[in-house]
């Protein structure tokens, strides 16, 4: 195991296009780091400069003590796992997990026993003799990652390996996968574009846009204290509500309602003018709501219920905040289309014992302390720090 430290990495394409700009980030020793953003982020990319794949146009990528720059792929003691698979067809399970030991000319009995104890962790012991095109997509993905396994390297890169598996199918590797890693503690960087994902498995996860790191932190303190706007609109599913409004002293307007505002959660700003975030849980079906919170009543456009709780879809004339490049499958509406509106679409998430109907009018409890504060120019998190150290 190794740690994986880049240092101010670059990476810029013919025609001056770049797609990694001043990459810093530090992956522990036995670290699971997630990588993840929009298509064209530059996730990709830094994970195949990590691998040697790419070469870098500036920085330093050091793994383990060594810096890494000029060194091949097969020097840098890594082993990755890709979104297709890349298993020989004319080989059996068996083959293809020894395949890169047999290369390495590995004895035969340490071959063997690495095989077996790949095979008995990842459950293949009962298809080793078979070929890819008998196995599932899920299976042929445990051949893949039981490949990487076998060479026990410093370090596990994998791009995408679960996208081309079916929803229930990436649910149980995810959870497989977190097994593993408990199991081997090998550094590993994974990179997806699924939050849903990124969230599940990074021990820390750094999200990123257009070749820079916007915030790396645990999974939760990404969603608690989001940096800046894209994080915010980019972490949560269904995704955190965003609107324009005016900020007075102590409250602002929410379409005609006006917030009162705790004072440890009135942001630090000499603008009126904010971007104000909502998360959909910092709503409440009043009936079911804590007492004594503002409230406004709206008409319910969609309705969905899923067991655990009910998402409330509805209007409001407010001016709506749509940050495209955010915007994933989960969030249920296309970004023209949310563009488009001359009033912002919320969602809620309520009790499920909810009596809400579509068409119907429903009165929702807001709490202010859940509530976020953007900058309209930069972009960046408001926060009151003088607030914090106000007595009392």
């Amino acid at each position: 195991m190794a740690s994986i430290i880049l240092s101010n990495v670059d990476k810029v394409y013919a025609g001056g296009v770049k797609a990694v700009n001043g990459l810093n980030l530090e992956i522990k020793d036995g670290e699971f780091m997630v990588l993840v953003g929009p298509s064209g982020c530059g996730k990709s990319t830094a994970l195949r400069m990590i691998a040697g794949l790419e070469d870098i146009t500036g920085g330093e990528i050091a793994i383990g003590d060594r810096v890494v720059n000029h060194l091949p792929p097969k020097d840098r003691d890594i082993a990755m796992v890709f979104q297709n698979y890349a298993l020989y067809p004319h080989m059996t399970v068996e083959e293809n997990l020894a395949f890169g030991l047999k290369l390495r000319k590995m004895a035969k009995s340490e071959i063997q026993k690495r095989v077996n104890d790949a095979a008995k962790m990842l459950g293949l012991e009962g298809y080793l003799k078979r070929k890819p095109a008998a196995l599932s997509g899920g299976q042929r993905q445990r051949v893949a990652m039981g490949r990487a396994i076998v060479r026990e390297p410093q370090a596990f890169l994998m791009d995408e390996p679960l996208s081309n598996l079916d929803a229930k199918l990436r649910v149980g590797m995810r959870t497989s996968l977190q097994e593993l890693h408990g199991r081997l503690g090998t550094t590993t960087v994974y990179v997806t574009h699924d939050q849903v994902e990124a969230m599940t498995l990074g021990q820390r996860v750094a999200v990123m846009r257009d070749g820079r790191i916007q915030q790396a932190d645990a999974p939760q303190v990404l969603y608690q204290e989001p940096a800046n706007l894209f994080v915010a609109a980019f972490i949560g599913s269904p995704a955190m509500n965003l609107f324009t409004t005016t900020l007075e002293e102590d409250s602002l307007l929410l379409s005609g309602t006006r917030i009162p505002l705790p004072r440890e959660r009135r942001p630090r700003t000499d603008e009126n003018r904010v971007i104000v975030g909502v998360r959909p849980e910092a709503f409440e079906d009043a009936a079911f709501g804590e007492s004594g919170l503002p409230q406004l009543e709206v008409e319910v456009r969609v309705l969905e219920e899923l067991g655990s709780d009910a998402h409330v879809f509805f209007e409001l004339d407010v001016e709506p905040v749509v940050v495209e490049d955010a915007l994933t499958d989960e969030d249920g509406e296309d970004a023209s289309l949310l563009a488009g509106r001359d009033r912002a679409l919320f969602v809620a998430r309520v009790d499920p014992r909810t009596t809400a109907r579509v068409g119907s009018r429903l009165r929702l409890a807001v709490d202010p302390s859940r509530l976020y504060f953007f900058s309209p120019e930069t972009g960046e998190r408001l926060l009151d720090e003088r607030a914090a150290v106000l007595p009392g």
